[in-house]
């Protein structure tokens, strides 16, 4: 974050527009409306503002700008077309250690003006940190349309029973609990039809129902998909915001750890080749300890928790000790990473099976079922192989594929750090070697490898690094055979 965003209580304290034109006016109101003392400061006035003053809402000191004017002052804007002024206002505050905000100038800012969609007591903030106020602005306007009106009045209900809750539920799981299942169900519904009565007695007699008491603990097993947060499924989302406790593993990527609840606590537990922070039993015991204590535990994994995930290992564990528990699937890496990289998996002209494998070294070696692999007309997609992937190219050839079958491999997919490296079954080794890759990667293997020259659609922020497909490589199925 490069700023941090808060709410500041100004009501009936002293703050002070720079400028009399119409940006300060928008500033004033802005003031007006928080319930700031405001004075302008500015040699005219325009024709709001002297409104303003007939009507007693703001002071005026009709002269420029003075140091001496921060006096008793606890938030600054600075709203005129010269930055000179705004540049003395902003040393000035600053050196006073005064909240000061110069419009369109975040180098002279301490603070910065969010797009605000207004639903009192319920506010909302958007900025983009000064770079694009026109593209927090149509945020906001989605936000209005999405966000009805009767919110105000939902958010004034909740608080006004909020202290009878707290009373009536003293385990604060519980209180978070019920407030999340009532918010999401009738009482809005009644809330947003007008029913605000009604709406009231239903949390009466819905508070009533309630037991005061630990709430039964529960695990959600998410696939987090292959590192894009744009990949995560909708009921993710959901319950990445109730939960009290998140357990994750490297292969989370941190812009969707960043979506968890904020207060939930985080638990890292590893799963790094030859590295991990907890052993898979050690795991499986966590889950149940929280759950016990009444934790809702989201197990966040890469992926798809099923597909090389041990999520069901966790699952048998779970459901030993009648530990309650959901399972959302993930798009696993072979999906996504490949449809970023333009390799479709399977395709009418190339290929007809697609077979998943892991390629874990073992003492140097790796256990498969080579014959089987070595297949015309499949795919094969290899998780966590890059460390042996000479052995899994040498290998493949020994066991019958031409050493000029299409292979590729993939870093970081779906991500802006998307490295594709494509070559062949000989070539490959090397040509991954030379990139510097580092794990997650996926392998893809099969003559699908060759639609990635015309399908490769996505472009991340980084270049991406692609070898040159080596002059021997086919360009259609029958000269790979």
């Amino acid at each position: 974050m490069d700023f941090l965003p808060v709410f500041l209580n100004i009501k009936n304290k002293a703050c002070l527009v720079v400028g009399g034109g119409e940006v300060a006016t928008r500033k004033t109101l802005l003031l007006l409306q928080a319930g700031a003392q405001v004075s302008v400061v500015s040699p005219k006035l325009d024709t709001t503002l002297k409104e303003y003053l007939v009507h007693g809402k703001i002071k005026f000191c009709a002269e420029y700008f003075q140091p001496r004017q921060l006096k008793n002052i606890v938030l600054v804007i600075a709203a005129t077309n010269d930055r000179t002024t705004n540049q003395l206002v902003s040393e000035a505050a600053q050196q006073r250690q005064i909240p000061v905000n110069v419009v369109d100038d975040p180098d002279l800012c301490t603070f910065i003006m969010p797009s605000i969609v207004d639903r009192s007591p319920l506010l909302i903030a958007i900025s983009s940190g000064g770079q694009s106020p026109v593209l927090a602005r149509l945020l906001r306007a989605q936000l209005e349309i999405m966000i009805p009106v009767a919110y105000a009045r939902l958010a004034a209900i909740a608080g006004k029973f909020r202290q009878y809750v707290k009373q009536h539920l003293t385990h604060p799981e519980k209180r978070r609990i019920f407030w999340e299942k009532l918010l999401q169900g009738q009482f809005t519904e009644m809330v947003l039809a007008g029913k605000d009565n009604a709406a009231q007695e239903y949390l009466r007699q819905s508070l009533q129902q309630e037991k005061d008491e630990s709430p039964q603990g529960e695990v959600y097993l998410v696939g987090a998909g292959p590192g894009n947060p744009d990949l995560l499924t909708f009921r993710a989302m959901r319950l990445m915001q109730q939960a009290d406790v998140v357990v994750y593993d490297r292969l989370v990527s941190p812009a969707i750890l960043d979506m968890v609840r904020r207060d939930a606590t985080r638990i890292y537990a590893g799963k790094e080749r030859n590295r991990h922070t907890l052993e898979q039993e050690s795991i499986n015991q966590l889950l149940v300890r929280l759950a016990q204590e009444g934790k809702r535990v989201l197990r966040l994994k890469g992926g798809d928790p099923f597909i090389f995930g041990r999520g069901g290992e966790e699952i048998e564990t779970l459901a030993s000790h009648h530990i309650p528990f959901q399972v959302v699937p993930g798009i696993t890496a072979a999906s996504g990473v490949s449809a970023y990289a333009g390799i479709p998996l399977t395709h009418r002209d190339y290929a007809q099976s697609c077979i998943f494998v892991t390629g874990h070294l073992k003492n140097n070696s790796i256990e498969l079922d080579w014959p089987y692999l070595a297949r015309t007309n499949q795919t094969i997609v290899i998780y966590m192989g890059l460390l042996g992937l000479p052995l899994l190219c040498q290998q493949l050839i020994t066991h019958g594929l031409p050493d000029s079958t299409p292979a590729a491999i993939v870093q970081q997919g779906t991500t802006q750090k998307q490295k594709t490296i494509v070559g062949t079954l000989q070539t490959l080794p090397d040509l991954a070697a030379a990139a510097n890759l580092t794990p997650p990667t996926l392998i893809i293997v099969g003559d699908v490898v060759q639609l990635h020259q015309n399908l490769a659609w996505f472009e991340p922020a980084e270049k991406t690094f692609q070898a040159q497909i080596i002059s021997g490589i086919a360009t259609d199925r029958d000269k790979t055979q």
